[in-house]
């Protein structure tokens, strides 16, 4: 994507990004962040749902060589792994973090600072995992690295559980959107992320990110610079909703990217919930992917290899 600029820098340039930020942190006076608008004035120290009041809390960063293809490259992906979340899944696989608030209090500058060595260390982008509780600081700490030349694309890896409020003012902000697309039922998120709403509002998250970002677009080594990256983990016996998912995501674009995941384990409380107590089966993945192929879906990964042999 020849004379590729990140959206961010125009934005630094132009004083708006330090605005955004400002707009951004008003929100948590009354915490409207995310769409659970649990109204605690975490500009006070009051914690929402999240459990994170105005500061960052970070867990770890560094170079990721797991992540999708297209954001690896040969440099790796740039991760600031944020502490808790504003879902409350009970398999999680990073329980630790999401749960149980492993990780630092992290200043502005500081925040700023990792994304500059990141990008210093050669990783393509910088892919901030669990952001959406924690997005005031983040745009502030971006203003900060912006303005000492920070300039690789920003993913935002989310849950897809994301206020339509607040990624309006990532306009322009986020080159590249990550969210999850985990169910395609509201009962089936209340019981197992405490979501009463998941599906309603993952939509509209998904159709707001696709129209500031469009389809996924590379450069010519084939790292990702600007666009919609969908995830979908299959889960056992269904739960997923993957056949309706896939379908939803078709009507944004056929030409959307989306990860079609195979890794599910049990994990956290997965157990105490019988149909989430085992891996997926090769053959419940065949039909997610048949799924995806089935509403037009052209551009997805998969990887079957990562399927354990269950019967």
């Amino acid at each position: 994507m020849a004379g590729f600029v990140a959206g961010y820098v125009r934005l630094m340039e132009s004083g708006e990004l330090k605005e955004r930020a400002r707009q951004e942190g008003e929100l948590l006076r009354q915490c409207r962040v995310c769409p659970r608008r649990c109204g605690a004035n975490r500009l006070e120290g009051e914690k929402g749902v999240c459990r994170v009041g105005a500061e960052t809390v970070v867990s770890s960063f560094g170079p990721h060589f797991g992540e999708e293809s297209p954001l690896v490259g040969r440099g790796g992906s740039g991760t600031i792994f944020f502490t808790d979340c504003n879902l409350r899944c009970v398999f999680c696989q990073n329980a630790e973090i999401s749960h149980g608030a492993q990780g630092e209090v992290t200043s502005v500058e500081a925040l700023a600072s990792m994304m500059l060595r990141l990008q210093h260390q050669g990783c393509h982008n910088i892919n901030l995992v669990s952001p959406t509780h924690q997005v005031p600081a983040i745009l502030s700490a971006l203003a900060v690295a912006a303005e000492r030349a920070l300039s690789i694309p920003i993913v935002y890896n989310t849950g897809g559980y994301d206020s339509v409020e607040t990624l309006r003012l990532l306009d322009g902000v986020v080159d590249i959107y990550m969210p999850d697309c985990k169910y395609s039922d509201n009962q089936t998120a209340q019981r197992l992320s405490g979501i009463k709403d998941y599906w309603d509002r993952n939509r509209e998250a998904l159709a707001e990110m696709h129209r500031q970002v469009g389809d996924l677009v590379c450069d010519e080594q084939g790292v990702a610079q600007r666009g919609l990256l969908v995830r979908h983990l299959v889960l056992p016996n269904g739960l997923a909703g993957t056949e309706k998912a896939m379908g939803f995501i078709a009507t944004l674009s056929r030409e959307t990217y989306v990860n079609i995941m195979a890794q599910y384990r049990p994990c956290y409380r997965a157990m105490e919930f019988p149909e989430l107590s085992r891996p997926i089966t090769a053959a419940e993945y065949a039909r997610a992917v048949s799924a995806a192929r089935e509403a037009g879906l052209g551009r997805f990964d998969e990887r079957p290899r990562i399927v354990r042999a269950w019967l």
